[in-house]
């Protein structure tokens, strides 16, 4: 979390899922997106509507970690057309330790996705 932009934050968690980060500010500094889902486009068959899942659907362990997401075989593409979208905003999931950080809505997604997971 704390490498270049554009970089994969990968780990293991709860000693059963693996979780992917892309990280999002200059180097040496702790910023990071999670990524909870996403919308399969060809080749997917598993679910993906939650990060564990995600991972696992995508194959993606701690050997993608600092994986860069610009390369050509791994990345984050642009989408074909720049659809309307609108964000929804939601306290973060599985945090109830981090006390009032539990409720701030700092879990992004959007609006009416159907690959949002729900919780």
């Amino acid at each position: 979390m704390f490498g270049p932009p554009g970089y994969a934050y990968v780990y293991f968690i709860y000693g059963m899922y693996h979780c992917m980060n892309v990280v999002t500010e200059r180097e040496g500094h702790a910023s990071a997106v999670l990524l909870r889902a996403l919308k399969p486009v060809e080749n997917l068959a598993d679910r993906s509507c939650g990060p564990g899942l995600l991972c696992r659907a995508m194959e993606i362990d701690r050997r993608l970690n600092g994986h860069n997401l610009l390369s050509g075989d791994l990345f984050i593409a642009a989408p074909e057309s720049a659809e309307k979208i609108t964000a929804a905003k939601r306290p973060r999931i599985g945090v109830d330790s981090a006390r009032h950080w539990a409720k701030r809505l700092l879990r992004f997604h959007i609006k009416g996705n159907p690959f949002v997971s729900r919780r």
